[in-house]
């Protein structure tokens, strides 16, 4: 598939499924590009499309089946895209840092492939309001999904969860305690008594 070039193309890579209940249209949408009257549109679409399926089959439909809708804050990023909100301060590392991240069709550093997005489980969220530990959340998708890397923030909870060919296993955090929770453990957490009213894994 080439890059679209018309609002009818566009529409149609808006359609595309990618997984039982996502569609690679709300993966597109930037609050940066919406104002600022940028597009964000993956210059390799079938890259965009293969590893977005794996993101939403493999992390995002489990989270959907467990613990009601998943929220997707903010995902897909064009090249253009994520350079305007680094050179601008937005909180965006630079490229090739994403690169088989928030840019989903680019291979990271290393030749491999990977995709993020930042979601919010509006299950949680209530929760965490509540005085409940992130890390609760951090370490239940630790012992149960094949993530590669998650990172917390505080706003309503908010965390960005990757899928990545050459998983990570990283958690970091921007809510106290900060920093990294884990690094590299591919192992159970240990920590199960932290989400033990969690209810138990489904699959859509």
């Amino acid at each position: 598939m080439r890059k679209p070039s018309s609002v009818g193309a566009l529409e149609k890579l808006g359609m595309v499924r990618l997984s039982r209940s996502f569609y690679m249209r709300e993966f597109l949408y930037s609050e940066t590009a919406n104002f600022h009257g940028l597009q964000n549109i993956p210059d390799n679409p079938d890259l965009a499309i293969e590893v977005g399926r794996k993101l939403c089959e493999e992390l995002l439909e489990p989270l959907n089946a467990t613990f009601g809708r998943v929220a997707v804050r903010s995902s897909f990023r064009s090249c253009e895209i994520n350079a305007f909100c680094n050179e601008h301060k937005y909180g965006c590392a630079n490229n090739e840092a994403n690169y088989g991240r928030h840019i989903w069709d680019r291979l990271d550093a290393e030749g491999l492939k990977g995709a993020t997005a930042c979601i919010v489980l509006p299950w949680f969220t209530d929760r965490y309001e509540q005085g409940t530990d992130w890390r609760a959340l951090a370490y239940w998708i630790h012992d149960h999904l094949p993530y590669s890397e998650l990172e917390f923030f505080p706003a309503i909870c908010a965390f960005n969860i990757s899928w990545h060919e050459k998983p990570k296993k990283s958690i970091y955090s921007f809510i106290e305690p900060k920093g990294y929770l884990l690094r590299g453990q591919h192992t159970p957490s240990g920590q199960s008594t932290l989400y033990a009213d969690f209810p138990p894994l489904r699959h859509a």
